[in-house]
């Protein structure tokens, strides 16, 4: 590793275990948080509402075409994370001591799809239901949050996601 970055990275281990050491010890929250967190598999959730959305909107109507595009982007975020997961290769936290509180889908962490996938989604479903922006960015900061808080990311993983997906759901969500 090169020397300019090892501060960046040990503050990164440092943020990850004030993370995983507070908050914790009630067993029905933290299994609260996987259960919450678990519905951004994914972008599952994401993809529902989407779908929800479509459905429920007037045929032909700019709302509908709105949500389309948003499960659309929803897609484009996935993929484009998966690429760059792809590309950095960087393995999930191990702490020891403090195992990972819920499974995973891949050995790779960088960025975090939940949370690349949850930015681009609140964006794009907030051209749908502008009212609902903030509701669709909470939870986009819930689900990207408790990616640490359950060990299985380090926060320089959910802000690079939070990044790419925010970036990537208002640039194509105007399209």
């Amino acid at each position: 590793m090169t020397p300019l970055l090892q501060p960046a990275v040990e503050l990164d281990r440092r943020v990850l275990l004030l993370l995983r050491g507070r908050g914790h010890g009630n067993p029905e929250f933290e299994r609260g948080v996987a259960l919450f967190s678990r519905a951004g598999e994914h972008a599952a959730c994401w993809f529902g509402l989407g779908l929800l959305g479509v459905c429920v909107s007037r045929r032909g109507s700019r709302r509908r075409r709105a949500f389309a595009r948003g499960v659309l982007v929803t897609g484009i975020a996935y993929g484009f994370n998966y690429g760059v997961k792809l590309t950095v290769k960087r393995r999930r936290p191990d702490i020891a001591g403090l195992p990972p509180l819920t499974p995973v889908v891949s050995e790779l962490s960088f960025p975090s799809a939940h949370a690349t996938t949850s930015f681009a989604a609140a964006a794009a479903y907030s051209r749908a239901l502008p009212a609902a922006s903030p509701l669709f960015y909470g939870a986009a900061v819930l689900l990207a949050t408790s990616r640490p808080y359950l060990g299985v990311h380090y926060p320089s993983d959910v802000i690079a996601g939070a990044a790419l997906g925010n970036t990537i759901g208002r640039v194509l969500r105007c399209r």
